[in-house]
């Protein structure tokens, strides 16, 4: 059913696009021409382009409304669990880590203070 509505919505646009192509320019859009008895004239009304236009462009929406509920009706709302990443399981830590021999005899440890971009051993 989406199927075959969704090929009918096409071609309802590319009719269209059509219809909308074929249309003499009425002027005075963007610019300051065209006539006074333009779309709102009842000729201009009356013409067989302008009523073919507005009977297309209401299939489309109301195909447009139709194929979005459709959608939504077959939406799932289960979660698919199956693409979960498990997060990795760190192994057992058997053996102590190992240490740093205590030298007695060792210097004891230097402060250092940064001095801009130099550093320069502090003294005592």
């Amino acid at each position: 059913m989406i199927t075959f509505l969704t090929i009918v919505q096409f071609l309802v646009s590319a009719a269209l696009v059509g219809v909308i192509l074929l249309q003499k320019s009425e002027g005075g859009g963007l610019t300051t021409g065209g006539s006074p008895s333009g779309l709102m004239s009842a000729r201009g009304a009356a013409d067989f382009l302008t009523r073919t236009t507005a009977i297309l462009a209401g299939a489309f929406i109301v195909l447009s409304i139709t194929l979005a509920v459709l959608a939504a009706g077959r939406h799932s709302t289960r979660i698919d669990a199956s693409l979960q990443k498990q997060a990795p399981v760190a192994p057992p830590i058997t053996a102590p880590l190992p240490s740093a021999p205590v030298d007695a005899n060792a210097a004891a440890p230097v402060q250092v203070i940064q001095l801009g971009n130099q550093t320069a051993p502090a003294k005592k």
